[in-house]
């Protein structure tokens, strides 16, 4: 979803598109939200217009392996959770394709109460604690002499065929790094109904040898490393001494005048954090601590 992303020192945007997150472009940006089912708003704790019986939220209809309309993406997964622990008895969404007013046409319009992962420090809502850290990621294929590289500054990326989708953080790392002449770039805004993801494509394409490694938001290269049993090694990029920051911590955002749904959905991440944990990593999510460790369980 396009929204603010604040990384944890240094301001960049776009938002969500950063995270390179498929973005649904051209006609589809100019299509109505489509209605939610049974989705009848209602007043909830404090007299916030948040709907007490069904969980209500806003999502990209395909964006895996964040959200989908089968219902087959870590998030949606995660809404389940949530609707459990809060006591709603289902889920229903507005769906909206990641484009420019997302948050406008749904969370703001109330016609749903929570986006499941928003970057935190974004401005168009309010987030709740993290529920996960993840950062970009440096995958190459097993057996590479690119083997024991840890930050895109790293000499043995010159002359390299990098892959990185266009207007993301390490693109600005990358260009200072004089990478840039050499990589290929791709497509930030793809219809992901009628075309593979970026991520996807990257993979097909460095099996094919068009590309020696890419750079990829984690929980993309980790999923469709898993997806399509790629054997190769996917490095954090955790250790930049210099330009953007590769890390973000995950949010739920929610709207400003949801203070106690806020508290809810808090104390929701507080209480069943492992769990959250374990639903990420059987995606294959690369999560990070504070400390920039691998959480691994």
């Amino acid at each position: 979803m396009l929204n603010r992303i604040l990384p944890e020192k240094k301001r960049s945007w776009p938002a969500r598109s950063l995270l390179v997150l498929p973005l649904l472009a051209g006609m589809m940006a100019a299509l109505p939200p489509q209605p939610a089912e049974a989705q009848g708003t209602g007043l909830g704790a404090a007299g916030e217009l948040v709907d007490p019986n069904i969980l209500r939220v806003c999502a990209d209809p395909s964006n895996m392996p964040f959200t989908d309309k089968s219902g087959e993406g870590f998030e949606n997964k995660l809404a389940e959770l949530v609707a459990e622990k809060t006591g709603r008895k289902s889920v229903a969404y507005t769906w909206f394709p990641s484009v420019m007013g997302f948050v406008r046409n749904t969370l703001s319009a109330h016609r749903c109460d929570i986006i499941m992962g928003y970057a935190q420090g974004g401005e168009a809502v309010q987030s709740t604690n993290a529920y996960y850290r993840s950062a970009y990621v440096l995958v190459y294929p097993k057996g590479s002499d690119i083997a024991g590289v840890e930050t895109i500054e790293d000499p043995k990326l010159k002359g390299k065929r990098l892959g990185v989708v266009e207007r993301t953080p390490p693109t600005a790392n990358m260009a200072e790094n004089k990478l840039l002449r050499t990589a290929k770039i791709y497509p930030l805004a793809v219809d992901t109904r009628v075309t593979e993801s970026m991520a996807e494509r990257m993979f097909k394409d460095m099996k094919a040898g068009t590309i020696d490694a890419a750079i990829m938001w984690g929980p993309m290269v980790g999923y469709y490393a898993k997806k399509m049993n790629a054997d190769v090694m996917l490095v954090p990029l955790v250790k930049e001494k210099a330009g953007e920051r590769m890390a973000y911590r995950i949010t739920m955002g929610v709207r400003r005048s949801d203070q106690e749904w806020k508290r809810t959905l808090n104390k929701v991440i507080r209480k069943n954090q492992d769990q959250i944990n374990k639903l990420l990593l059987d995606y294959n999510v690369p999560l990070i601590d504070e400390q920039d460790k691998p959480i691994t369980q």
